[in-house]
């Protein structure tokens, strides 16, 4: 396959018996960024992450991961993954955890004696590396789990609600951490509901609904602009005529609320409104709402 891409699918589906858990999983994830994978529960995530981790087998599709099929074993040595409900042995302490799951991973003694203490002090637990692991709280549950997805260095990581049952103090030593796994060149792909962390860390999320990819949208500062246009009134056919300019996210009256695309700009927009003939009052920046194009994206469906 092309260079460039960590992750890349064409229609990967997936059934059980009748049931259809992924119907088409087409995406592709740089090497290098944090990517976000959201959906209602019951979307096909869990089940869309075990097909690239090589964990189940596609029913139809193709996929590559690290530039190998899917469940290719020298791809899978260079993966971390932690799942939502991970255990460990309670009896072990940190120390021990992640020189097993090291040594699991083919790591190198000598480099392991020099990996697990610099990974438990920039998860925090340093200095609770020999405490064993039934005395953890949840958080610190949580953070010795994604120390145990980096221990082997892995080029390509998947998490799993990685900022579960953290406070925010943990939240962002956990977002600094995985800012620093990215500075190094790892990609991370990232399934979380809470809106907010995917909001700060990620650079690009797909949505997920009833087992299809529906949207991708890039976060990265300055990719998108979403303003409110205030007219003194609105003719027939400017909606229209607005989609060569971006997404109508609504319209109230004369007002429309527009999210220009990246390479339109908001002073052009506004001589071509005037150049229109229309009477533009107002023309307002929007803060951006993951959570505002969630339940536009995939609507109110719970599970």
């Amino acid at each position: 396959m092309s260079s460039g891409w960590a992750i890349e699918t064409e229609g990967l589906r997936k059934v059980f018996g009748n049931r259809v858990a992924v119907a088409d999983l087409t995406l592709r994830v740089a090497e290098g960024e944090v990517f976000g994978f959201l959906g209602p529960n019951g979307a096909g995530k869990t089940t869309a992450v075990k097909m690239l981790l090589g964990l189940i087998h596609p029913t139809a599709g193709r996929g590559w991961v690290l530039g190998r099929p899917l469940g290719d074993r020298h791809a899978r040595r260079e993966i971390g993954f932690l799942p939502e409900g991970f255990a460990f042995p309670d009896w072990l302490t940190a120390e021990e955890i992640l020189w097993f799951h090291g040594r699991l991973a083919g790591v190198e003694p000598d480099r392991l004696r020099r990996r697990i203490p610099e990974l438990l002090e920039r998860v925090g637990l340093a200095a609770d590396a020999r405490r064993p692991f039934r005395t953890f709280s949840k958080g610190m549950r949580q953070r010795l789990g994604l120390a145990q997805a980096f221990v082997h260095e892995p080029r390509l990581v998947f998490l799993d609600e990685p900022t579960s049952g953290l406070d925010p103090a943990g939240r962002i030593l956990v977002r600094d951490f995985l800012r620093a796994q990215k500075g190094q060149g790892v990609t991370i792909f990232l399934n979380s509901h809470l809106l907010s962390e995917v909001e700060r860390i990620c650079d690009r999320v797909a949505f997920i609904k009833g087992g299809v990819v529906v949207e991708t949208m890039d976060l990265r500062a300055g990719a998108a602009t979403t303003l409110a246009l205030q007219l003194g009134y609105v003719p027939a056919g400017l909606e229209a005529a607005l989609r060569a300019w971006g997404e109508v996210l609504a319209v109230t009256d004369n007002r429309l609320t527009l999210r220009l695309v990246p390479d339109r700009r908001p002073a052009d927009l506004a001589r071509w409104l005037v150049g229109q003939g229309l009477d533009l009052e107002a023309m307002i920046p929007q803060p951006f709402s993951l959570e505002e194009v969630f339940i536009r994206v995939v609507g109110m469906e719970t599970g």
